[in-house]
């Protein structure tokens, strides 16, 4: 499939670090930079920070409406930068979109990131986030019969990770959206040789923050790979989101299609002529749009069919 017009235009405009690797510090100030596109106003925008074993974890609450409207289902945005990069603000346009188009309360959670705290900090981080909703949903103003996790690709993957944790803590959750997630160790997929340098996500690079986050953990841990899970059944109902020209894209439609044997009920959709990190610039990619629409549909589906 060749690439979208939107996504040449895109990889024409990139430009690469040169011979020498850049720092991680370079890295997050570059990923830092806001492109100036409108925010949509909400109602009703909070940060607060929800205590944690190793320390408060900062989450930003987005709700469209105001509290006095009363609970409303509660989605937790974990947001993507191979586990060393991003933050809160950089999928802060994302998240205010989801909350007023799917009507729920979202939670953007400001896990920890490597290298300063490998494995499992984000894990931990984002776990913490889940239970404490689940927890004392009063203090969120949400339906604690209606939660739901999203991530994309690093964020994706502890989306999924968190899935695994509250079927086996007792957590319910009704649904989990997964764009372009990790959901391996391996980089063996016919995916990562196609387009490991060119398409926006560098092999090197992940591989690189891979190793950060990862610190010397057993690769086949499942809160680390968890397509390596050995039991998929009882998760979430899941909406698996890939991008053609991904390195990512073998190993996210393996994890839907893990999902769909074990019981699970499961849409993927692949965006034909995209590559890594389309969902989050719609301004850009117009088969964004598309998948943030499916996105939208999916959940609202989720929320609304939850027993009143």
């Amino acid at each position: 499939m060749p690439l979208d017009p939107s996504t040449e235009r895109f990889l024409a405009g990139l430009r690469g670090p040169g011979e020498d690797p850049w720092t991680i510090e370079e890295m997050r100030r570059l990923s830092d930079l806001r492109f100036p596109v409108e925010r949509r106003e909400l109602p009703h925008v909070a940060d607060l920070a929800v205590p944690g074993a190793d320390g408060a974890v900062p989450v930003r609450l987005y709700r469209p409406a105001p509290r006095a409207r009363g609970p409303l289902p509660a989605l937790v945005y974990l947001h993507g930068g191979g586990w060393v990069l991003g933050g809160i603000e950089s999928v802060d346009q994302a998240c205010r979109d989801l909350a007023a188009e799917i009507g729920c309360a979202v939670l953007s959670v400001g896990y920890r990131l490597a290298p300063e705290h490998p494995f499992p900090a984000a894990v931990e981080d984002a776990w913490t986030v889940v239970e404490a909703l689940s927890r004392d949903p009063e203090r969120f103003d949400a339906d604690p019969g209606a939660i739901a996790v999203a991530g994309d690709s690093a964020g994706g993957n502890l989306a999924a990770v968190v899935a695994l944790l509250a079927r086996d803590r007792g957590v319910r959750l009704v649904h989990q959206l997964l764009v372009y997630p990790v959901t391996d160790t391996s980089t063996d997929t016919a995916s990562w040789d196609a387009y490991g340098e060119g398409y926006g996500l560098d092999a090197a690079t992940l591989r690189r923050f891979a190793a950060l986050y990862r610190a010397g953990a057993d690769p086949a841990d499942p809160r680390l790979a968890p397509l390596r899970a050995p039991d998929l059944s009882g998760l979430a109902p899941a909406t698996v989101i890939t991008a053609d020209h991904d390195i990512l894209r073998d190993e996210g439609e393996a994890y839907a299609r893990r999902l769909e044997l074990a019981g699970v009920q499961v849409s993927h959709r692949r965006y034909p002529g995209t590559i890594h990190s389309f969902f989050l610039l719609p301004e850009i990619f117009p088969a964004g749009l598309e998948a943030r629409a499916f996105a939208v549909r999916r959940l609202r589906s989720a929320f609304a069919a939850v027993p009143r």
